[in-house]
Order: C-alpha cells, then structure tokens, then sequence
C-alpha cells in the first residue's frame, strides 16, 4: 500500500521549511509548493493523504485551490492554516469541507494530531470506496432476475411474495436468492442488506 503523503503549500519559505521539518519529525512523507498552481501541476500519489494549505497565496488563494480540487473530484482533506485568520473566511473553508482552520502561532502538537486525524479519515473514505468497487462488481455479475430478486429480498419480502410479484414460482425464488447470496459473498441477509445500502 502506497504510504501516507503530507502536502503543503505555503508560500513563505521559512515557515515552508518548518512545515516540513515538522511533519518529517513525525516520521510522515512530505512534499511542499510556493503556490496553488505549483502544488495543481503536480502528480499526486494514489495513498492515503492531506493537505496543509494557507489560507492567503500569491495567485490563486488557499479557498480557490479548495474550490479546485472540489471540481476535479479530489476529496484530499484539508487543513488551513492562516496568520490573519477571520471568522468569516474560516466558515466558509470549513462549510467547503475542511478539516481543520489554525490560526498562526498554532502548537505544532495541534497540527501534527490535525494532520494524523486528516490521514486517518483519507485511509478510511479509500477503504469504502475500494469496498463499493468490490461490491458494484459483484453486483455486475447478477442476472436481471437476480437483481430483481435481491431487490424484493432486502426491502424484507418473503419468498412467496416475491414469486406472486414476479410472476415466478417459489422454488424459482430460492434458487435466484441462493444465486444472489453465493455471487455476493454474503454470509447472512443482514449482510446483504448492508451491501445492498453500500451499493447505494
């Protein structure tokens, strides 16, 4: 698996460089930009990771690269961190999905457990999305009827029922449903039910 990476983007070379030293201390990977275009032109890796992004960039701000990466379907999670911090703006990074909105000085522990909790939750929407991916393609492997048949079986139909309203016989039902539950490896109805709410 593809080791957590930090980014930042900041565009003071100083408190880059701490930035850095900081989240390597932590025995974290980092990569650093000067700017929103800088960090955008670069090739992200495909692991778990978060950004700490200052809020005020030359060029594109720290909200427009949030605002980016939202069009461009990259949920990174982000952590902002700003030396003129004001509500209004902090509101509008966190409604947008921020992690995170630091107010220079901030305590480096603050930060680095900010950065662990952003990584933590990136891992965690990998691990889902990885599992639904799983899941669609099982479901790819239904037939028709037996998409039919899951459907009635998780909305709580018993096996009559979904024969009266398939216009099948009972004994029919039971090989489709046995058929559904061997396709998607689940072990119990309970299970089907939370794949199919999984499947969306």
């Amino acid at each position: 698996m593809t080791a957590s990476m930090v980014f930042v983007v900041e565009d003071d070379l100083s408190v880059r460089e701490a930035l850095v030293s900081l989240v390597r201390s932590a025995d974290l990977q980092v990569e650093a930009f000067a700017s929103a275009g800088e960090f955008l032109a670069h090739d992200r890796p495909d692991g778990p990771c978060c950004l700490v992004l200052d809020v005020r960039l030359p060029g594109p701000s720290g909200l427009d690269l949030q605002s980016r990466l939202a069009q461009l379907q990259e949920p990174i999670p982000i952590i902002f961190i700003t030396g003129h911090g004001d509500i209004p703006m902090s509101v509008r990074a966190i409604k947008a999905g921020a992690m995170e909105f630091l107010t220079k000085p901030f305590r480096d522990q603050d930060l680095l457990a900010a950065i662990e909790h952003a990584l933590e939750r990136d891992r965690a929407r990998r691990r889902e999305y990885a599992e639904r991916a799983v899941l669609h393609t099982r479901y790819a492997t239904l037939t028709p009827r037996e998409r039919e048949v899951m459907t009635l079986v998780v909305r709580g139909r018993l096996n009559k029922q979904s024969a009266a309203e398939l216009g099948i016989t009972e004994t029919t039902v039971k090989v489709h449903r046995h058929h559904v539950m061997a396709k998607m490896d689940a072990g119990s109805l309970a299970d089907l039910v939370r794949m199919w709410e999984k499947l969306g």
